[in-house]
């Protein structure tokens, strides 16, 4: 049988290696934490009037006042809690773990020897760690919204900007805001898989990714800076936000989109090309 480059690390082998990880199942299992906790701290947690007009289903015309509405409410709101940390943490994890804990394992030259093309493993590591990601996203919705509709029913959604949407119409509107989430956080994506190439050591890629989301994100809400803030890729974090009027305002979130897309093929690219010329010893 002839080698053939491209037959080797076929992406459902490691798709399967990494379903295979006890990471993957605990970052599932924090994502699907979020909206089971809060809806059980809301259910039967103590309700008093001391929450303050933010208080999570006070009914003020917040995006958090309103979370109790309906699922939609409860999805919409869970993925404004999610955004700034948790799924960034999360997307961090799948990308900056990916190649750092092969050579962390002593496997990394292992793979190569097979042989595996070194452009081909890091595009197969790539690709998986995409996916993972990506299920991780949708993970968030779709629980927020079963959670959501056992706990506060399905009642149309109630907008902070004072629109009202069928649940159907409230649909396309979470799908749409899902999807540009998952794209805005291509960005942290590229960055741990550029710093996984770049270490033997996975929690380190993976807490200097997330340092980094956090030190921009404070850099973000320094309203001194102006214009300099629109440059930080997390300034558009929460432009999904638009798709919660009547009428959507595209302008912002393709600006956004294209952005962080940009940002993070860039850092992909980076990463593969210093993983081609890079001495493997582990």
């Amino acid at each position: 049988m002839s080698y053939s480059a491209s037959k080797t690390l076929p992406y459902k082998v490691e798709l399967y290696r990494q379903l295979k990880r006890k990471r993957t199942a605990f970052a599932y299992a924090f994502v699907l934490s979020l909206p089971v906790l809060v809806a059980i701290a809301v259910k039967f947690g103590p309700s008093g009037n001391s929450g303050g007009p933010t208080r999570l289903g006070s009914g003020t015309t917040d995006l958090i006042g309103l979370a109790t509405i309906g699922a939609a409410n409860f999805t919409t709101t869970m993925l404004y809690f999610a955004t700034p940390f948790l799924l960034v943490t999360v997307i961090a994890l799948f990308n900056g773990d990916t190649v750092a804990s092969e050579a962390s394992w002593s496997t990394l030259r292992y793979l190569l020897a097979s042989p595996v093309p070194r452009t081909r493993l890091l595009i197969q590591k790539m690709k998986v760690s995409l996916t993972l990601s990506a299920i991780a996203v949708l993970i968030m919705p779709i629980s927020a919204w079963i959670v959501g509709t056992i706990a506060f029913g399905t009642k149309p959604l109630q907008t902070p900007l004072g629109a009202t949407f069928t649940n159907s119409v409230a649909l396309s509107r979470i799908a749409i805001m899902t999807g540009y989430l998952a794209i805005s956080l291509l960005f942290v994506a590229g960055l741990a898989f550029y710093l996984s190439v770049r270490t033997d050591a996975p929690l380190g890629a993976v807490g200097v990714a997330v340092g980094i989301s956090i030190l921009l994100n404070i850099l973000d809400a320094i309203t001194a800076l102006g214009s300099i803030r629109e440059w930080l890729p997390v300034h558009y974090a929460f432009s999904w936000f638009d798709a919660l009027a009547t009428t959507i305002d595209w302008s912002v979130m393709i600006r956004g989109a294209s952005f962080c897309f940009i940002s993070g093929t860039i850092l992909y690219a980076l990463a593969i090309n210093r993983f081609a010329h890079k001495d493997i010893t582990s």
